[in-house]
């Protein structure tokens, strides 16, 4: 027996891997499979079900860290701005965690393959709490946005990691119900984050926003850790092309602050933007060349293509860009035609949020029952189309507009576990840790790019200022609400493309078996 079939039996996948798989990893090239650098694994006793919960339990909370702290500062930045007499930078508060957590995420999803889940988790969460302090004890507003900018670098980490995890305990054919239950902690960080970080700055001190992540983050290393040794191991000793990396995370960066300011900043076709654009590229491309001629690869191309990977990543990104486009412009439509308050605004979102949740659920309960694991997301992001459609072409009522944002969310949320799952499932056990981390980064990117366009195109059907967009304050309160309505259907429109590009993707992707255990149901199938 090699090693490398001493790597893929392990208590996740108590069964033999089916022919099919067996088959497509004979196609592999013969150095994305070669181990031979490794030390020998020795084998590990089966987690019991109890631990299994345990690490489960652990990593949701360890999620939730992640998921929390980018919804609780925001309500608290006026505060901190009054406190520090410094409200022209306070958006950097923000920028700086979502431009240091975009960079790093293939860092640490590579990183995980070679020095393992265990040294890696560690990392992501020293960093995030030592951040959190620092953040807590900034006397001044530059030294808050640089611990923000540290406190990304660990959060940023924490998402591919924990993912790689599941992974590592759970079979593909049953993973999908366990990514379900931390689409619910997105869910009750986006509901509860901005109530949270509005009871500490009003009733606290805004520093609570950041100490809280202390013991939460204690308590989910002490939860953690100790069974983090019986968990499977799969990673493996390489060189690491430390060029490429830095590449690679230079150009997210500089292309991240195209996205944050473009429009807002700078026009969109200043010199400025324009040039960062073509510095951004620039970058993309030399990370390509390096990939290219190095031996060991940051992020090997060659994981990017295949008939899953792509799909599943544009899926994906697709689903989650046009669920946090709307999220971040709804509330605007919801105060203008509705004559909603700000808190009942965000009320109004609940359905997109938390309706996304049950999508996922159902799907990921499906993946482990069925052979064609892939129809429920079919089925769903075509429904998720159909509603979209509606939006953007019929002026509803409050009560049919939340019906309608429910069914679309519905849909929506059934691609996530599929796309996350087949990613996984189509690589070698030593690699999944690079490409959660590369998916993570991509959607990231999406997300980003997502809002953006989602800004541009409703500005250009307003003839708006963003920045009185993105304030509501002066001339955005007083916008017909006729205005409104017709600059939201091409929001929505966009919104719909989206979704059915996520649609066409699940269908053109190929539905490789999962591994794992057969249901009863499957095989009555």
């Amino acid at each position: 027996m090699n090693k490398f079939e001493r790597q893929s039996r392990h208590p996740a996948d108590q069964q033999a891997l089916p022919d099919a798989v067996a088959g497509e990893l004979s196609k592999v090239p013969t150095e994305v499979l070669d181990i031979s650098d490794a030390p020998p694994i020795a084998p590990k006793a089966p987690l019991t079900p109890s631990e299994v919960r345990t690490i489960l339990m652990s990593l949701l909370l360890t999620m939730f860290l992640a998921a929390l702290d980018q919804t609780i500062v925001a309500t608290a930045l006026p505060t901190i701005g009054r406190q520090f007499g410094d409200v022209s930078n306070l958006s950097w508060v923000i920028t700086a965690y979502l431009l240091a957590s975009t960079a790093v995420a293939p860092v640490f999803g590579t990183l995980s393959d070679i020095y393992g889940r265990r040294a890696m988790i560690i990392t992501a969460l020293s960093l995030f709490i030592a951040g959190s302090i620092l953040c807590a004890l900034a006397p001044n507003m530059p030294v808050l946005i640089l611990a923000r900018g540290l406190q990304g670098l660990g959060g940023g980490g924490i998402m591919p990691i924990v993912q790689t995890v599941i992974s590592d305990v759970v079979s593909p054919r049953e993973r999908g119900q366990y990514q379900a239950y931390f689409s619910g902690v997105w869910m009750a960080a986006g509901i509860g984050g901005p109530v949270l970080g509005g009871v500490f700055a009003e009733h606290l001190h805004w520093s609570m926003i950041f100490w809280i992540n202390v013991p939460l983050g204690i308590a989910s290393l002490a939860m953690l850790l100790p069974k983090m040794a019986k968990i499977p191991v799969f990673h493996r000793r390489r060189r690491i092309d430390w060029l490429g990396g830095v590449l690679l995370m230079a150009s997210a960066v500089v292309f991240m602050l195209v996205l944050t300011w473009g429009g807002n900043r700078y026009l969109w076709l200043s010199p400025t933007i324009v040039a960062m654009v073509g510095a951004s590229a620039a970058l993309a491309l030399a990370f390509v060349w390096q990939s290219g001629k190095a031996e060991e690869p940051f992020l090997p191309l060659s994981l990017l293509g295949g008939t899953v990977v792509p799909y599943a990543m544009l899926a994906g990104g697709c689903a989650l860009g046009a669920m946090l486009g709307l999220t971040v412009h709804l509330p605007l439509y919801y105060e203008v035609v509705y004559h909603l308050s700000a808190s009942e605004a965000g009320l109004g979102l609940i359905p997109l949020a938390a309706i996304s949740t049950f999508g996922a659920a159902f799907a990921g309960r499906t993946m482990a029952r069925v052979r064609h694991y892939k129809r429920v997301a079919i089925i769903g992001t075509l429904c998720a189309t159909l509603m979209g459609i509606a939006l953007a072409t019929t002026v509803l009522p409050l009560w049919a507009l939340l019906v309608l944002l429910s069914g679309f969310a519905l849909g929506l949320g059934t691609a996530f576990p599929v796309s996350v799952v087949s990613i996984q499932n189509s690589v070698a056990r030593s690699q999944v840790g690079t490409i959660t981390g590369a998916m993570n980064f991509f959607r990231a990117l999406m997300a980003s790019f997502t809002v953006a366009a989602f800004s541009a195109i409703l500005l250009m059907a307003l003839g708006a200022d963003i920045s009185l967009v993105a304030e509501r304050r002066g001339p955005v309160n007083s916008i017909p609400a006729a205005d409104m309505i017709v600059a939201f259907r091409y929001v929505f429109g966009a919104a719909t493309a989206m979704i059915a590009c996520a649609a066409l993707c699940m269908i053109v992707m190929e539905e490789k078996p999962l591994a794992g255990p057969a249901k009863p149901v499957e095989m009555a199938e």
